[in-house]
């Protein structure tokens, strides 16, 4: 099969590669498959670049564990201390003490590396960015 790769620039362009990636897939051409590559290379990154992906904060991953072991949020009390903390955890509007992540890594089985936030980037201050150059 003749065809060439359809570059992204816009839904329609990507309606259009999809259909290409369709053509191409049941292809034993070396040619097609090579075509089939590329094309959804093209793909996943104009979607990567169109809808980035983010990473879930901690309050949608408790939630997700909640949910996935048909927890309520009076069942977090234990875990997380008092009503008001469990909602203020679930909101976002509280991160999560070191007791806390114990806690839930241990009812939930889960790294404490995915209940503690990545470390802030800090601020270079001018005296620190004219050091750096």
């Amino acid at each position: 099969m003749d065809a060439t790769l359809v570059l992204i620039d816009s839904d329609k362009e990507l309606a259009r590669a999809q259909a290409l990636v369709e053509r191409l897939w049941d292809s034993d051409d070396p040619a097609d498959v090579a075509r089939l590559e590329a094309q959804a290379r093209l793909i996943l990154a104009y979607e990567e670049q169109k809808w980035p992906r983010r990473s879930p904060s901690i309050a949608d991953l408790i939630r997700h564990l909640m949910d996935q072991h048909g927890l309520s949020r009076a069942d977090m009390v234990p875990i997380l201390g008092t009503p008001s903390r469990v909602s203020e955890v679930l909101s976002g509007k509280k991160g999560l003490s070191m007791a806390m992540v114990q806690r839930l890594r241990a009812r939930f089985r889960v790294p404490a590396d995915l209940l503690i936030p990545p470390p802030r980037k800090a601020k270079l201050s001018r005296s620190t960015k004219r050091a750096a150059a």
